[in-house]
């Protein structure tokens, strides 16, 4: 594995880094999120028009740029730098790749181009606060309970009289769910006894979808509660009588672990950029007539955060090119990211602590995506069973 960044790569960093620099200050992140979209409309085309950010994961026959998952992750470092609010996750890691995976050839031709210059924005609704097990980073996703497994509870789907499907339930924690133009919605169908999970596409003015805006901890990460009531849906991909719901699972998971490498990418973003802010705010206060970064105790502090901050950087290199590492990157770079947003907040003193400081972003960008993809300790006991590290002699012999 080569991993040096090629000079279109460094292009691309350069050229997002300069334009997230005018435009995505803290104060324009915390304006840009008060907005009725969350983000900043006008931005988002910039990034779609100047430099096809949402069409790096879609393949060329479909309008994008066809870049591998490194792209992608590379461009997302950049935009945790910013803590930039934007569909980029919840459109190109995680729609993007079920619609390529799963959707049939006149969906793929009908939705990618669109989402691809950025006229279109999605995003996937699973019921309940289940994502991270959907997509398979904190536990299996085979079972099907996290859908709620046919019983009460979750999104239901039933044939409707004139073709078509209906859907009936709600989906919570919908990353960007009250903005995007299309919903790829995780649904049970078959009934009890054969029952199965699908994805299905619904429009934003489908009759019977209700969204709203919820209050979340970090306002940079907008998530929605979708009802669904009797609301007519589109079944992703071929004809659900021969759909047995393990490739929608597989196709999950797979998703999932592009995702996390990503996220783990863009996490890693943030924690450099948080101890870029403290190392420049302790070189500038002084205390005792001196700079209290001179201070040997600051100093190991901040050497201690540096050493998490590349370790993390390096696991989501390589997970970049690796993605089925991503879990491991994502509780690596998560861990790092938390550590270092709760040390800028306390080398900050006594305005760090103030909730309404710029240090305060990143701890709240730290807490909510370990609520929405972790916990931490979860992420690795789910890699380490993957990978069998618990496994008993006895038990590898019986596989």
């Amino acid at each position: 594995m080569d991993a040096a960044f090629t000079a279109e790569q460094d292009e691309m960093r350069r050229t997002l880094r300069e334009i997230l620099g005018k435009r995505c200050g803290p104060d324009e992140v915390k304006a840009a999120v008060r907005t009725a979209a969350g983000h900043d409309r006008e931005l988002w085309q910039q990034l779609a028009q100047q430099l096809g950010l949402p069409g790096i994961a879609v393949a060329e026959e479909y309008g994008g740029v066809g870049c591998t998952p490194a792209d992608l992750a590379l461009a997302c470092e950049e935009t945790g730098r910013a803590l930039l609010p934007s569909p980029l996750l919840a459109t190109a890691a995680l729609a993007v790749p079920l619609i390529t995976a799963l959707g049939t050839a006149a969906q793929r031709s009908g939705l990618l181009p669109d989402l691809a210059a950025g006229r279109l924005t999605a995003a996937l609704a699973v019921p309940g606060p289940a994502l991270s097990t959907a997509l398979a980073l904190t536990g299996d996703n085979t079972p099907g309970e996290w859908a709620g497994g046919g019983r009460a509870g979750g999104v239901q789907a039933r044939p409707g009289e004139g073709g078509g499907w209906r859907l009936y339930g709600e989906a919570a924690q919908v990353l960007d769910g009250h903005s995007a133009s299309l919903l790829l919605v995780a649904a049970h169908t078959g009934g009890f006894a054969r029952s199965r999970t699908l994805l299905f596409l619904v429009r934003a003015d489908a009759p019977g979808l209700a969204r709203s805006r919820q209050v979340t901890l970090d306002e940079t990460r907008p998530q929605a509660r979708v009802q669904l009531r009797d609301t007519p849906a589109e079944l992703l991909g071929a004809d659900a009588d021969n759909a047995t719901g393990e490739a929608v699972l597989d196709a999950l998971a797979a998703t999932g672990r592009t995702a996390a490498a990503v996220l783990a990418a863009e996490a890693v973003g943030a924690a450099g950029q948080a101890l870029a802010r403290t190392v420049e705010y302790v070189r500038q206060r002084e205390q005792f007539g001196r700079p209290i970064g001179s201070f040997q105790a600051v100093k190991h502090r901040l050497a201690d955060l540096y050493v998490h901050v590349q370790a993390a950087r390096s696991a989501a290199y390589y997970a970049a090119w690796d993605p089925r590492q991503g879990g491991l990157a994502l509780a690596q770079a998560l861990e790092a990211l938390r550590i270092t947003a709760g040390e800028a907040i306390q080398l900050h003193g006594g305005i760090g602590f103030t909730w309404e400081h710029d240090a305060h972003l990143y701890f709240k960008r730290a807490a909510a995506d370990e609520l929405l993809f972790g916990p931490v300790h979860r992420l690795r006991a789910h890699a380490a069973h993957r990978s069998g590290l618990f496994t008993t002699p006895q038990e590898k012999v019986a596989v």
